[in-house]
């Protein structure tokens, strides 16, 4: 990314929806197509026929949902980018397994400034849930991760990630398919160093970042199967780290 990016919105297109997959399919650009922000902070628990009913969005907002509510072909689907937090955060009523209620919650809602631009209704915030970003690969097929907010974490002396749903004591292989299970389920977290310190503000290579935010990272990237292709590291839109 450079100072030069500049990003367009589609013209408006008169006629019908056949011409407006035609313009997508031979005259525009490059096209991004994102899902709702609701779906970026609850990830596949928000969805609306693979999530927890009834705490779910009413549309699809998964990659299929670029064929379904554009009428794109799938073949023309080029890579797939997951957004997602360096922690977990959901806004309303609904399980969140990871939830921190707590002075770290608290923490991360605002370094992270989770609440609403519009309502400024506070976002539940808690640790990365690694259980569910692999149930949402599975679902969409990443081909790279954008990390973002990893700022948010510079004060923290230890961070953890979730990384096995337990019931009963015994090791989840899926993700829940009822909210009934969500509720009884226990979390099993694996904790890192934090690099409190060490600002990541000002990083902008990713051999640059504090030791233990790389380790961070590449557990998150084995784990998942998934490259981690961008880093943010702040509000600024330049304070990203283009990792390949």
């Amino acid at each position: 990314m450079s100072n030069d990016t500049r990003w367009e919105k589609i013209p408006y297109i008169p006629g019908n929806i056949k011409n407006m997959i035609e313009y997508l399919i031979t005259t525009a650009p490059t096209t991004i197509v994102t899902p709702t922000a609701w779906y970026q902070h609850g990830l596949a628990i928000g969805l609306l026929s693979l999530g927890t009913y009834p705490y779910v969005t009413s549309s699809n907002c998964s990659i299929g949902g670029a064929c379904t509510g554009l009428g794109l072909p799938p073949k023309y689907i080029g890579d797939i980018y997951g957004v997602v937090k360096a922690y977990t955060t959901r806004v309303g009523d609904g399980v969140f397994p990871t939830e921190l209620k707590n002075e770290i919650g608290e923490h991360l809602q605002t370094r992270g400034r989770e609440w609403g631009v519009t309502t400024g209704r506070k976002r539940r915030c808690g640790w990365l849930d690694l259980v569910l970003l692999k149930y949402t690969n599975m679902i969409n097929g990443f081909t790279a991760l954008c990390l973002t907010k990893l700022d948010t974490l510079d004060e923290l002396t230890e961070i953890k990630v979730a990384t096995t749903y337990k019931r009963n004591g015994v090791d989840l292989p899926n993700f829940p398919a009822s909210v009934d299970t969500m509720h009884d389920i226990e979390v099993e977290y694996v904790t890192f160093p934090g690099w409190r310190g060490r600002s990541t503000s000002e990083c902008r290579t990713f051999n640059s970042l504090p030791h233990n935010a790389r380790l961070y990272i590449q557990f998150i990237e084995q784990y998942l199967g998934v490259p981690v292709k961008w880093i943010g590291v702040g509000k600024d839109r330049m304070a990203m780290i283009r990792v390949f």
